[in-house]
C-alpha cells in the first residue's frame, strides 16, 4: 500500500498547486489569465492521470482481505445502502473532501461535473433525489401562494411551455371569445360569419438559486446540518417563489401579478382620508370577475388588520377574526378567506390589500429542485458549498381586464385598492 500512498501524495501535490493559483486569483479579484487557464488544465488532468493509476494499481494489487485492516485512503467504503437523511449524506460529502478522507460509495453514483469529473469529491455531489422532492415539498407547505396556483409540471426535454388562450378583453356582443357573434333570426337579413381569436401565452423556465456555506462545526453535527438546511431552504424557496407570484417583473423572474396588465386598480373615495373604508371593499368586491368570487382570498398587509376590525355595514361587522365559534383557520372578509402574507405592500401602496383567484395563476417548473455540492468554492476556509436551483416560471391566464356586457367598470380575478398616501 506504500506505492499507492506515494501516488495519492504526487495527487494532492497537483490538487494543492491549483488551490494555491486559484487563491492567488481571488485574493487579486480577477479572472485567471489563458496562461493560468492552462496551468488549471495541466493541473486537471494530471490529478486525473494519477486517479486512473491509482485504480489500476489496486486492481492488480493483492489486497489484505482481513476484516479489521486499516482501510486505504480514498478507499470508497462499501455500502449501497441509500441515505438514511440529508444530513448523512451531506456528511458523508464532507467526509469525502477531507484530507485523506474516504468516499462513500453510496456518493459516486451521484457524482456531478465539477473541476475533475472523474474524482466526485472534486466535482461535486448530487443530492439523493427522495431527499430533493422532499424539500421541495416543504417548500410548498411553507409558500401560501405557490400552494394555490394552477401549478403545471413540464417535461425533461422542455424548458418552457406554450398555453393557447382565447384572446377575449370584452363580454359585448361581437367580442365574446374574442369575436364569436351569433343572431336571431329577425335581427339580419343576412347572418356575418365570425370566429374565435386567440393568442399564446409564452413561458420559460427562470432559475432560483440557494447557496449554503457549511462551517466544519456545523459539518460534525449531521442531525443538525439537515435541520438547518431543510427549514432554511425550504421556507426561502416558498417565499421568493410567493413574491414573484404578487411582485415578480417577468424579467429573469415569473411575471407577479401586481406588475400584471390584467389587475384592476379600484380608486380610492372621492376625499378619501383613512387609510381604508368599507366602501373600497365594496368596490373591490364588485370589480372581482363573478366566477371567481367561489375560489378568491384576500391576501393583505398584517398592518391592515387592526383597521378591519372597525369596519361595519351599518351595525355589522364585514371583517370577522378566526377561531371562537366557526373554528375557521382564517377571517373572513365579506365571506371569503383573509390571508395576511409578508409579500403585500405597505400600507397605503397599490398591493397592501389583494382580492385574488390564484386558480387563474399558472405556474411551471421542471424536475423538483435540482440539488449539489462543492468543496473547491470555499476550500481554503474549511466550507462546504450546497447549491439549490429550482427552475419556474409563472403568469397570471389573463393578459387583460374584462369589459362586462353591460356595465363600465372592467372586471378580473385580480383586483387590487389605488394608492391612498
Amino acid at each position: 500500500m506504500d506505492k499507492i500512498k506515494e501516488m495519492q501524495a504526487k495527487r494532492e501535490e497537483l490538487r494543492l498547486k491549483a488551490v494555491e493559483l486559484i487563491e492567488k486569483v481571488e485574493r487579486e479579484g480577477r479572472y485567471l489569465t489563458e496562461e493560468e487557464e492552462q496551468k488549471i488544465k495541466e493541473y486537471e488532468e494530471g490529478i486525473k492521470r494519477w486517479d486512473e493509476t491509482i485504480e489500476n494499481v489496486r486492481k492488480f494489487m493483492v489486497i489484505d482481505t482481513v476484516k479489521d485492516r486499516e482501510p486505504i485512503q480514498n478507499e470508497p467504503i462499501k455500502d449501497e445502502k441509500r441515505f438514511n437523511s440529508f444530513g448523512e449524506q451531506l456528511m458523508a460529502v464532507y467526509r469525502a473532501a477531507a484530507p485523506d478522507g474516504r468516499v462513500d460509495s453510496r456518493l459516486t453514483t451521484r457524482a456531478a461535473l465539477g473541476l475533475n469529473e472523474s474524482v466526485p469529491s472534486d466535482g461535486g455531489f448530487l443530492v439523493q433525489k427522495d431527499f430533493v422532492s422532499e424539500l421541495l415539498k416543504r417548500t410548498y407547505e411553507t409558500g401560501i401562494l405557490a400552494s394555490r396556483v394552477r401549478r403545471i409540471p413540464i417535461s425533461t426535454n422542455s424548458n418552457g411551455l406554450k398555453i393557447n388562450a382565447v384572446d377575449e378583453t370584452s363580454r359585448a356582443n361581437g367580442s365574446r371569445w374574442g369575436g364569436v357573434q351569433t343572431y336571431w333570426e329577425n335581427e339580419a337579413e343576412q347572418i356575418i360569419s365570425s370566429k374565435p381569436k386567440f393568442r399564446t401565452m409564452d413561458l420559460s423556465l427562470k432559475k432560483l438559486t440557494g447557496l449554503c456555506y457549511a462551517t466544519d462545526e456545523l459539518l460534525q453535527d449531521a442531525a443538525a446540518l439537515e435541520s438547518v438546511i431543510r427549514q432554511a431552504f425550504a421556507e426561502e424557496f416558498g417565499f421568493k417563489i410567493d413574491d414573484a407570484i404578487i411582485n415578480g417583473t417577468g424579467s429573469g423572474q415569473p411575471l407577479g401579478i401586481l406588475n400584471s396588465d390584467a389587475l384592476v386598480k379600484v380608486p380610492k373615495d372621492n376625499g378619501q382620508t383613512d387609510v381604508i373604508t368599507v366602501e373600497n371593499l365594496l368596490n373591490m368586491w364588485a370589480r372581482l370577475w363573478a366566477r371567481s368570487r367561489a375560489n378568491a382570498v384576500w391576501f393583505v398587509n398584517q398592518e391592515l388588520e387592526p383597521i378591519l376590525y372597525t369596519l361595519k355595514v351599518g351595525d355589522k361587522p364585514v371583517y370577522i377574526p378566526a377561531g371562537g365559534l366557526s373554528e375557521a383557520p382564517y377571517a373572513t372578509l365579506l365571506g371569503r378567506p383573509v390571508v395576511p402574507i409578508e409579500q403585500c405592500s405597505q400600507v397605503g401602496e397599490v398591493g397592501d390589500i389583494i382580492l385574488a383567484d390564484m386558480s387563474q395563476y399558472v405556474l411551471i417548473d421542471k424536475g423538483g429542485i435540482n440539488a449539489a455540492s462543492s468543496i473547491h468554492v470555499r476550500f481554503l476556509y474549511d466550507e462546504n458549498v450546497f447549491r439549490f436551483i429550482y427552475r419556474v416560471d409563472g403568469q397570471p391566464l389573463w393578459n387583460k381586464p374584462l369589459t362586462p356586457y353591460k356595465g363600465s367598470g372592467s372586471i378580473s380575478p385580480f383586483v387590487a385598492l389605488a394608492k391612498r398616501n
